[in-house]
């Protein structure tokens, strides 16, 4: 397995942990086709089997219907949507749940 913090030019940055995260997220591995997660600090937060089209429809589904979310939940913070695991824990009593 390759290191997650190594350069590889297959891979494309999809999905930060936070807006102005740059330290960890998802990768597309364009080889491939599935997803991955990638940490600055070579972090292990195991592997993403999915390909980017599932993850995007899971994504919608949970949207649309929040019941459905089974990975994190989805809400707002002042009108911006944002999933709870990714709310920093200062903020949370600012997180609304979505409501479907």
């Amino acid at each position: 397995m390759a290191k997650r913090n190594s350069s590889n030019r297959s891979w494309i940055p999809v999905v930060s942990c936070g807006p102005a995260d740059r330290t960890s997220g998802l990768y597309w591995d364009a080889a491939t086709g599935f997803l991955g997660c990638w940490s600055r600090y070579d972090d292990d937060p195991g592997d993403v089997l999915d390909t980017l089209v599932t993850y995007l429809e899971e994504a919608a589904d949970m949207l649309e219907t929040p019941a459905l979310a089974t990975r994190d939940q989805p809400g707002l913070i002042g009108g911006t949507p944002i999933w709870l695991g990714s709310v920093d824990p200062a903020r949370e009593d600012q997180w609304q749940p979505l409501t479907g």
